[in-house]
């Protein structure tokens, strides 16, 4: 079993010549086949319990081998450290931050993001459920899912053409049906961040510990499985009904998304 099962990524995987020599040599000597989720996920559960400052060791990347050419998306330990940090003291008064996040912890993570050249990560994560923005990048043949030695799976892979493409189309859609907003404005800030990085790269949802958690939801509302996922199909359709002006269409692909993943979000307040 995974370490956190109940955590999805979105990658960007750029192409390793699109780095700095250092980091080119160093990850070109790293297997393919490295357990590099598995080892993010334990060094990431670790810093939960020691309070092990982000800059500590040094940082770690997933690979892809695609078409003969290696494809890299590193884990950015010290901008998900400081994203995160931020989006925490943003939820707390000023007055009781300093009881939760030690002052060293802080400025550690500080003084690794201001050495960082590139402060934004190439991973973004959930945690219990899955943005539906992001299944509007990809397509359903793009997608792969069965069972591995960490239990079920499900992952969409895309070149970052297609995903900036169908991005936009989102993001013209829902712009159309409802103006600026805060759906409006999650579209175009993932939008913003796909626009970042190298126009040759791949993009890659990954279900993570999610897909078995799904499984097991989907067979007990007598479904066959993960097979039964249509999550890419209901937000396809969604935005099709946006783009068309049909609110029915739109409601329904977006209800069935809701409420497949609705069961799997209520098992955080269940374990």
């Amino acid at each position: 079993m995974r370490p956190t099962p109940y955590v999805a990524s979105l990658r960007v995987y750029e192409p390793i010549d699109s780095f700095e020599p250092a980091d080119q040599l160093r990850w070109s000597q790293l297997t393919i086949t490295s357990p590099t989720s598995w080892d993010e996920q334990v060094r990431s559960l670790k810093r939960s319990i020691t309070s092990e400052p982000a800059n500590l060791k040094p940082d770690g990347a997933h690979l892809l081998e695609h078409e003969g050419k290696r494809y890299v998306a590193p884990w950015s330990t010290a901008a998900r450290c400081w994203a995160a940090l931020e989006d925490f003291k943003y939820t707390l008064p000023t007055s009781v931050i300093k009881f939760f996040i030690p002052q060293t912890i802080e400025d550690s993570i500080k003084s690794t993001i201001d050495i960082v050249e590139d402060k934004v990560s190439h991973i973004l994560t959930s945690t219990w459920s899955i943005p539906p923005r992001w299944f509007a990048l990809f397509t359903p043949d793009e997608r792969l899912r069965g069972v591995n030695e960490d239990g079920y799976f499900t992952i969409l892979r895309t070149s970052i053409a297609n995903a900036k493409t169908r991005c936009t189309f989102t993001h013209q859609s829902v712009l159309g049906a409802f103006g600026q907003g805060a759906v409006e404005g999650e579209v175009a800030e993932l939008l913003a961040w796909l626009e970042i990085f190298d126009g040759k790269s791949i993009v890659e949802l990954d279900y993570g510990g999610l897909a078995t958690y799904l499984n097991k939801q989907l067979i007990e509302n007598g479904e066959v499985g993960l097979e039964a996922d249509t999550s890419v199909e209901d937000v396809t359709t969604s935005i099709a009904g946006l783009a068309s002006g049909d609110g029915a269409l739109a409601g329904r692909g977006y209800e069935r998304l809701v409420s497949r993943w609705r069961r799997v979000s209520a098992l955080e307040s269940a374990t």
